[in-house]
């Protein structure tokens, strides 16, 4: 396959780039001569997936079919390898059941924005969920949905409070509205539980920053702050996570939350394809972000282009010259300009600079409040809240989707939100947990539910008699040390800080049954398979 014009990304800026280039070709020639290469198959409304997690909008409410939205554009499925400049192809991975793709492009468009990498705080990556797309926001209010199924069955005052408490990460836009429809959910949902109407749960916004919302102001970021404290959700200000496991958080205080739940809110990288491509051009990108000029065009290329959140596209802002920021606003209209100026490119015409009056961003914060600063002007409260549903609203792509969203708004407003379980919980047939030093893995006479490989560090095993065996990396705890029995004669509990993989259901089952694992003996501190 072969185009002009081949669009990288399907988020903001990659969508409307496609749909104006798809209405200004026209339907035959725009599938003919442009492709947009998404790792999904829809276009996701992100203002708006907090409300997905709070229940208040059903996940198909903020998600377009990219193939309706861009109509008039080829629209592929799939993740890019790697880009090769030089043969001006890619190298698309379509899925388990296909061949790597070869696509071939005249002009490229670089509009990947950034990944999530969690790696940087131990535990994070295995414990923490994050926050980017419609399926992570599903799992989310899947995930806290369960938590207070279970709740609801444990009489254990201490286990109960941290199955109830939950902890977010990161006080910008998402981590902000995110906690309050968190908080929302939960405490409206208690009073449908018969062992928790008396609970009172925990959410708990941990930000490294002075303020909340630093782009939108120090005096709204406080009124936010105000409304969620006044709303029983606990805000920790310059404050950081320095390690996670799968019941507590650790604080850079030395602090530590008990809870059986963490939301993500940061960990943003740079995008590896887009550092790739730079290092083959050696073209600037500072913090993952291209630079660009006002055109949108990558200084020195004529055919190679980036927009959105991974291009630092100049912004002539009243005559201040800046670089725009990473917000949904400003990607649109990336997206949209350079739309046009690609079909200029492509007819030898002049380019033209991008250009935007900014308007103001909002914010919503829960129990029918939110902050919003419009043209200059400051709003907060309700009528900010009313605000925000209505532009928002407006902006929503598709007629049907904007009256589903009425009426699910509508709807949340008198009745109680919808704790359905969409999706039941994840069985991880392979997983990694993180475990910090004298954190307990296995308590003696647990159920056998799980084997485990130790990663990283070590695991202090103690059996019946009070005989102590320390185990380091490399080694397993399997059923070696079961002999007949189905709960576990020995405990566990790390000597340090620790990485295990647990292998369960039918990865248990196999390593049971099927592989015979050579049984270790105890202290011996190598593999037993």
């Amino acid at each position: 396959m072969k185009f002009d014009i081949v669009i990288a990304g399907g988020g903001f800026a990659a969508a409307y780039c496609a749909r104006t280039l798809g209405k200004m070709l026209g339907h035959e020639e725009g599938r003919r001569r442009v492709a947009l290469i998404s790792e999904r198959n829809v276009f996701t409304f992100q203002p708006m997936l907090a409300e997905v997690v709070g229940a208040a909008l059903s996940p198909q409410d903020v998600v377009n079919p990219l193939r309706l939205f861009c109509r008039g554009v080829t629209v592929l499925q799939g993740r890019i390898h790697e880009i090769d400049w030089t043969q001006k192809q890619l190298v698309l991975d379509g899925g388990r059941f296909t061949r790597d793709h070869v696509i071939e492009f005249d002009h490229l468009v670089l509009a990947l924005g950034s990944v999530t990498d969690l790696s940087k705080v131990p535990g994070l990556a295995e414990y923490g969920w994050p926050m980017k797309t419609v399926s992570d926001a599903l799992r989310l209010r899947s995930t806290i949905i369960n938590r207070l199924e279970e709740a609801n069955l444990v009489e254990d005052p201490v286990v109960q409070a941290r199955l109830l408490t939950f902890v977010v990460v990161g006080g910008g836009y998402t981590g902000v509205e995110t906690a309050g429809q968190i908080h929302a959910l939960v405490t409206e949902s208690c009073r449908l539980y018969s062992n928790l109407k008396d609970a009172i749960p925990r959410v708990i916004l941990v930000h490294s920053q002075g303020q909340l919302l630093m782009e939108i102001g120090p005096e709204l970021g406080a009124y936010a702050q105000k409304v969620l404290e006044q709303d029983n959700v606990e805000v920790r200000l310059n404050t950081r996570v320095m390690e996670v496991t799968a019941t507590k958080a650790i604080l850079n205080d030395g602090t530590t939350i008990d809870a059986a739940t963490l939301v993500s809110t940061i960990g943003s990288a740079p995008n590896p394809v887009v550092l790739d491509v730079c290092r083959q051009l050696s073209v600037n990108a500072p913090k993952g972000r291209i630079e660009v000029e006002p055109t949108m065009r990558v200084g020195g290329q004529t055919h190679l282009w980036a927009i959105g959140d991974c291009a630092a596209v100049p912004w002539d802002d009243q005559g201040t010259l800046k670089v725009s920021p990473p917000t949904s606003q400003f990607a649109l209209r990336h997206g949209q300009q350079l739309g046009q100026n690609l079909i200029r490119a492509l007819y030898n015409q002049p380019l033209k600079p991008f250009k935007y009056r900014y308007l103001g961003q909002l914010a919503t914060i829960g129990s029918h409040q939110a902050v919003a600063e419009i043209m200059g002007f400051h709003f907060r409260g309700f009528i900010a809240w009313w605000m925000w549903r209505t532009i928002y609203l407006s902006k929503l792509p598709g007629v049907l989707r904007k009256l589903r969203v009425m009426i699910d708004w509508t709807l949340e407003l008198l009745f109680n939100r919808d704790i359905s379980l969409v999706l039941p919980p994840a069985e991880d047939v392979l997983r990694a947990i993180h475990l910090e030093k004298d954190e307990v893995l296995i308590d003696r006479d647990d159920h056998v539910r799980a084997f485990f490989f130790i990663r990283r560090g070590s695991i202090s095993l103690t059996d019946k008699e009070g005989t102590v065996h320390r185990l380091g990396a490399g080694s397993v705890i399997d059923q070696s040390y079961l002999g007949d029995e189905e709960r576990w004669p020995i405990a566990a509990t790390a000597a340090e800080s620790s990485d295990v993989m647990v292998f369960r259901g039918r990865a248990l089952d196999l390593l049971r049954k099927d592989l015979r694992l050579v049984p270790q003996a105890p202290g011996s501190g190598s593999p037993g398979a």
